[in-house]
């Protein structure tokens, strides 16, 4: 299995158009080069970029988890996938973000897309920073998982 991986900037452009980096788009499937699959994630510190047949996946998994006749079951289906928005990728690798995703990355021009394995988080630079300046202790964090 393909990873994403590292931490690579990129810039938003007048129209709202960033280019997806190549190094993530070689990740991506056959089937998942022409769109992406972006929404909020739960705390609203960045955007999670799925590939659509991660998403596809993400989606059915917590489905098969709710109960279709609890209507809190329901609601928190709805706002997960109502929250998320398809983004497909023009000729130059590029996608437009929408000016509600613009605001939800803090409008800031400058983003931080950073590998998750099997998704990418994709921040607002100032947000990013802000958040990792008082970073954890790497290393004191994989001791105690280590040690489970």
């Amino acid at each position: 299995m393909k990873t994403f991986l590292g931490k690579i900037e990129a810039k938003v452009d007048a129209k709202g158009r960033v280019f997806v980096p190549s190094v993530f788009r070689k990740v991506f499937s056959e089937e998942d080069r022409e769109r992406i699959v972006v929404r909020m994630e739960a705390d609203e510190k960045y955007l999670v970029v799925y590939p659509e047949s991660v998403w596809n996946k993400q989606v059915l998994d917590l489905q098969s988890k709710l109960n279709e006749w609890d209507p809190e079951d329901q609601m928190l289906l709805m706002q997960f996938v109502g929250d998320a928005e398809m983004l497909d990728f023009d000729a130059q690798g590029r996608v437009l973000l929408s000016k509600r995703l613009q605001t939800r990355l803090g409008g800031d021009s400058e983003l931080v897309f950073v590998g998750m394995v099997d998704k990418i988080a994709l921040w607002g630079k100032s947000k990013y920073d802000e958040q990792f300046a008082v970073k954890a202790k790497l290393s004191e964090r994989l001791k105690m998982l280590g040690s489970k």
